[in-house]
């Protein structure tokens, strides 16, 4: 695609692509295959479009597209620097994935408004490429927004007592600290710095004295709600009554993707790391994202209820993202883009598992699945897969954590290593006695004897959450590729 299209428009291609594909699933809302075959086809060419801007990227290009003039000084453009071609590459491929899982699952749950969630899921994908590639402030800020409404009739999808007020919360927070914080925080940047563009080195150096960049960075951090820093996460885990591949584009793909590496991105292109190092500004975040790290850990050991425990652990393992930035040193940085990688990976393979244990056996709570590994052992491999890689073991989920705690003794900050030392124990307390009870303890009025019987999630769901596990491998052997993409930003 690349030998033909210029770079300029492959940007736009991607961002419009999943757009153009939200219109087109409607008008076969009453021939389901054909509708998801447009949906695969939409998420083959958007992924195709991505990754063809890979090779400019490498080679120091930073292809731009320009679309429209608001007013002076607020462009609607887009520029692909190394930060964002790497969240564009894991909500592309993860998009391809989530899509043919969802087909399995929607449909051996007789799911209602199936044409809606696939609407809404172009609508979202397309989003976050818009917001990955965004050039400026402004244009980052209305996707950020579109992504905000376009998820929110998948978290009330079930239309039920318990999604609307899940959705009502999910709405009123995110829409509120966007709207009371991170806007007032890009107006103030734009009367400080005299411009909203993305700029390496940042665009506030020199600007402000430490107790104003402090300030404006708590309303950038707070701001941006869909990052789940505590106190503002509970959003999160109540959304867990969405169907399992909303809670995957939640978790995995989109929602809380986008609001780490909104974070990341503020950190670098607007204060910039030497702006926070000189004036000291980042250290309470360095102390809230630590404790929201072992908070989350804490809390997700004491939920029963799968969903609940997979949606606090992607609390903690997030603010990994939060503290690689807060740290303002390139390890730092680099750190929280391989954790965004990685964690993708393995967070939607818990999630797979979890919605294909459901659709199976309709089983949601841990302490229901008793001897459950020995009825899916295809599921449950790929669980102890991505658990392993959400603990940090190699080959699996090492490097992101690895590079991170280079971060923090570049920076000084080797409490940080212990923190997240016990942050690594803590995780593998809440996730491997789920496998240790899946594999190693006999269903509910089994026999030693008895002949177990293989019951495994339709083909879709077990395709998918196979492929993603086999990725969760793959990263770990790429992460020095990423790293390489990384370095140039």
């Amino acid at each position: 695609m690349n030998a033909v299209l210029s770079p300029e428009s492959l940007v736009l291609i991607a961002v419009i692509v999943p757009f153009a594909g939200a219109l087109v699933i409607p008008l076969f809302d009453k021939i389901p295959n054909v509708r998801e075959a447009v949906t695969l086809v939409t998420a083959g060419c958007l992924c195709l479009a991505v990754f063809s801007l890979l090779a400019p990227v490498l080679d120091g290009a930073r292809p731009r597209a320009d679309v429209i003039r608001v007013a002076p000084g607020l462009d609607l453009a887009f520029e692909v620097e190394p930060l964002g071609m790497l969240f564009a590459l894991v909500a592309s491929t993860l998009w391809i994935v989530n899509s043919i899982y969802s087909i399995g699952y929607m449909r051996a749950n007789a799911e209602p408004r199936q044409t809606v969630f696939y609407v809404c899921f172009a609508v979202a994908l397309g989003s976050t490429i818009g917001l990955a590639f965004a050039k400026n402030l402004f244009t980052l800020f209305l996707l950020y927004e579109v992504l905000t409404i376009s998820t929110y009739p998948l978290v009330t999808h079930r239309q039920d007592q318990e999604a609307i007020r899940a959705g009502r919360i999910y709405l009123l927070l995110l829409l509120g600290t966007s709207l009371v914080l991170f806007l007032p925080a890009i107006i103030a940047t734009w009367v400080l710095a005299g411009t909203l563009d993305f700029t390496p080195g940042g665009i506030l150096a020199g600007k402000a004295g430490a107790p104003l960049i402090a300030a404006l960075l708590a309303l950038y951090v707070f701001g941006i709600g869909k990052a789940a820093l505590m106190p503002l996460h509970f959003w999160l885990p109540a959304a867990m009554v969405a169907p399992t591949p909303v809670s995957a584009l939640l978790h995995a793909v989109a929602v809380v993707k986008a609001g780490v590496f909104t974070v990341a991105k503020v950190v670098v292109y607007v204060f910039g790391l030497d702006t926070l190092t000189k004036t000291g500004a980042n250290d309470w975040l360095i102390f809230v994202a630590s404790a929201s790290l072992l908070t989350a850990s804490f809390i997700a050991l004491s939920r029963d209820n799968l969903k609940a425990r997979l949606a606090y652990s992607t609390v903690s393992q997030l603010a990994y993202v939060v503290l690689g930035a807060a740290l303002a040193t390139t390890s730092g940085i680099i750190g929280s883009g391989l954790q965004i990688a990685i964690h993708a990976a393995a967070k939607i393979t818990l999630f797979f598992c979890a919605g294909a244990i459901y659709t199976a056996h309709h089983l949601t709570e841990v302490s229901q699945m008793t001897g459950i590994g020995r009825k899916m052992p295809v599921t449950m491999l790929a669980f102890l897969i991505a658990s392993l890689s959400i603990i940090g073991i190699p080959p699996l989920g090492g490097w992101s954590k690895w590079v991170l705690a280079l971060g923090a003794l570049d920076a000084g900050h080797t409490i940080v290593v212990g923190v997240m030392m016990l942050s690594s124990l803590l995780s593998a307390g809440y996730l491997l006695p789920i496998v240790a009870r899946g594999f190693f303890s006999q269903p509910p009025g089994a026999r030693v004897a008895d002949k177990q019987v293989i019951e495994e999630a339709p083909a879709a769901c077990l395709v998918a959450l196979s492929c993603t596990a086999i990725l969760c491998i793959v990263l770990f052997f790429v992460a020095g590729r990423i790293q390489t993409l990384l370095t140039g930003l």
